[in-house]
């Protein structure tokens, strides 16, 4: 299960006033108060449990203080689960978004409670059975390729982002975030500054591989059944738009390239199969299976471009605990992993070859 803590300080917000806003929004369980805890271990939006009337409810909104471009849209968050919400990809339902920033001091929404486990680990260390460990890896992919298989026009999603050219645009977006958050340097981040937009795959700028897009999908980012290995809702899809299913399914796999510790959540130093855990290759091949495609090309680039956006996120971490509104008790330890995957981005770049005759990457970082 995911911890909870008492509300901190920092992302402390008028309870009574949030009660009496949604008692008029139609939620009567809120004309008695409420109670609010927050979850841990998230870096991006706080989340909270409301208890009221009887009834669990899930708050997130933005954070507080000054935030980098285009980050924290909590709306997006609201519009893509609500579009997804009579699809077969488990969500969690939507209650109220509010955009004034007047009732708690950022935009926000509320959702449903999921009552389940979340993952605390990619090694999956509280599951005893190997089998149900593969299960849980199975569903997880099955959830992956239920996402990319959705008609994102059909669920009102057509202008969700632009159909075309996702890793070039999200290369440019994440390379201002790093800029506007960077710190100390970080030579391997200027380097894959460079090499992403010479490199980009061709295929990019064809619609024809255009998906919904989670940007964020791991395993600690769902919900799973409380005794069966079933996903019961995706969450955190702050980073959602319309996007190439390649650059997702890559920065699922990441895990199998990071260490294991208690900062990383990592499956690099674990033998998988012991543990009844897909390998990197039978994981790939079966969403292959379930999305009916032949094969994975570029996928050295897109590890490098996945690390290269989870080097900027954990940057972005970083700036945030400076500045003291991160989410997070931890957010300056997980802000320093930025070099180290900045590192391992750019060991894939070194290796990739994101269209034929494209020169093998020779700077030093």
């Amino acid at each position: 299960m995911a911890t909870l803590a008492p509300v901190t300080a920092t992302h402390a917000f008028d309870e009574r006033r949030l009660a009496d806003y949604l008692r008029a929004c139609g939620l009567p369980e809120f004309a008695g108060g409420l109670t609010a805890l927050q979850y841990q271990g998230g870096q991006s939006n706080p989340t909270y449990r409301l208890e009221a009337g009887g009834r669990y409810f899930v708050l997130r909104k933005k954070p507080p203080g000054d935030l980098l471009p285009s980050a924290h849209l909590v709306e997006r968050e609201y519009r893509v689960m609500k579009a997804l919400a009579d699809t077969d990809v488990p969500v969690p339902k939507m209650i109220h978004l509010c955009e004034d920033t007047g009732v708690i001091g950022q935009a926000f929404f509320v959702m449903e409670y999921v009552d389940g486990r979340v993952p605390t680990a990619p090694g999956l260390p509280e599951i005893d059975s190997p089998d149900e460990r593969a299960a849980i890896y199975d569903a997880m992919n099955e959830a992956l390729a239920r996402l990319h298989s959705v008609d994102w026009r059909a669920i009102g999603l057509g202008d969700y982002g632009k159909p075309s050219d996702y890793v070039a645009r999200q290369t440019s977006v994440w390379t201002r975030q790093y800029e506007a958050a960077r710190t100390d340097p970080i030579p391997a981040m200027e380097a894959l500054v460079e090499w992403l937009p010479a490199n980009t795959p061709a295929g990019d700028a064809s619609k024809k591989e255009t998906t919904i897009a989670h940007g964020d999908y791991r395993l600690d980012n769902m919900i799973l059944h409380p005794t069966e290995p079933r996903v019961l809702a995706i969450v955190d899809w702050e980073l959602s738009t319309l996007g190439h299913p390649l650059a997702d399914l890559a920065y699922n796999c990441m895990t199998y390239h990071l260490p294991e510790g208690p900062l990383w959540k990592g499956l690099g130093e674990i033998d998988c199969g012991a543990l009844g855990i897909p390998s990197e290759e039978e994981y790939v091949a079966a969403y292959c299976r379930r999305t009916e495609r032949a094969g994975v090309p570029d996928w050295e680039f897109f590890m490098a471009f996945g690390l290269f956006r989870l080097a900027a996120i954990c940057q972005g971490v970083y700036a945030r605990a400076i500045q003291g509104n991160a989410s997070s008790r931890n957010a300056l330890e997980v802000g320093a992993k930025a070099p180290m995957l900045a590192e391992a981005g750019w060991d894939f770049a070194r290796r990739a070859r994101a269209s034929p005759g494209a020169p093998e990457p020779a700077r030093d970082a």
